[in-house]
This record gives structure tokens, sequence and C-alpha cells, in this order.
């Protein structure tokens, strides 16, 4: 099956550090691709050059076939992702901001205003619906976030950490909405330092350190933790120090 997000030998450097380093990357429809690694692996930086907000130094990336700087909003309009933060205007209320992020990636008003009120429900925050989102608790900003991202049914969804700061009554949302997406054909990408959920929901798990897939995990897979924390010893025991590195830059 031909990807819709690929990322071949992407490299980018801050400084002496590189966030990537020869990494390659890519998600197909109707898969959750998990991606885990300890914090300053290179998971946000890959979601950012996946979506255009930064540029690789070197290497590839192709958004449903287009380089990020070259997709119009037409290709942007298939996508749905949350990196870092979730995105929501501040002065606009929470059923506000879901019309808004639908009519944004082009669904006429009528079907924007539908969409926001099944996602109220789906992410329960009815009870907030007339709320300004800057009045609104961590998790629920978290949850306006999230259903924001998803609320004009992408075809690419990319989220970051997407269970932070969320109660178990949300992690048990936003989990069943990334199956439900990746169920109508679309392709997740999505991070977490959780193995144990990421494990319940995905088809691939990636293992990222120093900016690239050190190695995989399998779904399902018995004591996963273990298993990381083995792939990332294994790959500092052999990879070059840094000043070796450095120099070979």
């Amino acid at each position: 099956m031909t990807p819709i997000l690929e990322l071949t030998d992407v490299t980018k450097i801050y400084g002496p550090e590189r966030a990537l380093d020869g990494l390659t990357l890519d998600v197909v429809a109707g898969e959750i691709h998990a991606i885990v690694g300890l914090n300053g692996a290179g998971k946000t930086t890959l979601m950012r050059a996946s979506v255009g907000m930064l540029h690789p130094d070197s290497g590839v990336v192709r958004v449903f076939g287009s380089d990020p700087d070259a997709a119009g909003p037409g290709t942007w309009a298939r996508v749905g992702q949350m990196i870092e933060a979730p995105l929501a205007y501040r002065e606009l209320t929470v059923r506000e901001n879901l019309v808004a992020a639908a009519r944004l990636h082009g669904l006429e008003r009528g079907a924007a205003e539908a969409t926001a009120d099944r996602w109220l429900a789906a992410f329960d925050l009815g009870h907030w619906a007339a709320r300004r989102a800057n009045t609104l608790s961590l998790g629920n900003r978290q949850r306006l976030g999230l259903a924001c991202a998803l609320a004009h049914g992408p075809e690419l969804v990319i989220l970051d950490e997407p269970t932070i700061a969320l109660d178990p009554g949300g992690v048990v949302i936003v989990r069943d909405a990334l199956v439900a997406s990746a169920a109508a054909g679309a392709g997740v990408l999505v991070s977490s330092h959780h193995l144990d959920e990421v494990a319940r929901i995905a088809k691939r798990i990636s293992v990222i350190h120093a900016g690239k897939v050190v190695g995989t995990l399998k779904p399902g897979g018995v004591d996963l933790e273990h298993r990381f924390f083995e792939m990332v010893r294994e790959y500092d025991a052999t990879r070059p120090v840094a000043s070796e590195r450095r120099k070979a830059s």
C-alpha cells in the first residue's frame, strides 16, 4: 500500500545536535502507527517536519505525495494535527472553535455546525459548549484541541502526546476516536510515552532515539518497556560518541 506520509533519510540539525539523523518512517491509510521515545528523541521534530512547520536540512518529506512546501489547501484539508499544544482560539467558545476548525478545513457552514455538535458529544464537551476556550481546565483544552483536529474527518491524523493532561475517561475517548479514524480509512501517526496505552491500538510501534528509528515493538508483545530500554541501550552502546559524530558532520 502506498504511504500517505513518508519521511526518507530526514536530517534536522540545531547547532551541534542532530534532532533528526537520517530518519525514515511512513504511515499508510487505515493504520495507527505509534512512535515512542525518551524526551528529546526527535518525536516532535519529526511531526513538525511532517506538516511543514520546519524544514529538514536534508532528506525528503511527502504528504499525500507532495512536498509540504508545495502542498496546497486541498492537501492540508485532508490532514488533522495537534503538535506540542492544543490549538484553540482563546476568545471563542468551545462550540465556536469546533465550527471554525471544520470551516477552515473546507466544510460548509451547515455541515460544520452539525460536525461541531457531534464532536461535542463524542469528547464529552457539551457542558462547556458555551464556555470560552481560555476558561477551560488543561484537560478540557486538550480535549477541545483533539476534537478540532479530528472534526473534519481527516485522512491523515498526526498527534503529539494526545493523552497528556487527560483523565482516564479522556484517555478512553481519545483511544476510541483514533481507532474509529483508522477504521474509516485514515492513517494515524501518534506519539506517546505510555507503551501500554499505544500497544492497545497501534498496528506498528516504532522506537525513536537520537533522531533515528532504532527498532520496532510488536503491539501486544510481552514486557514492552523492557524491550524498549534494551533497544535504546543497544543503540547507545554502538553509536559514535558525540564528538566523533560532530566531526563526521
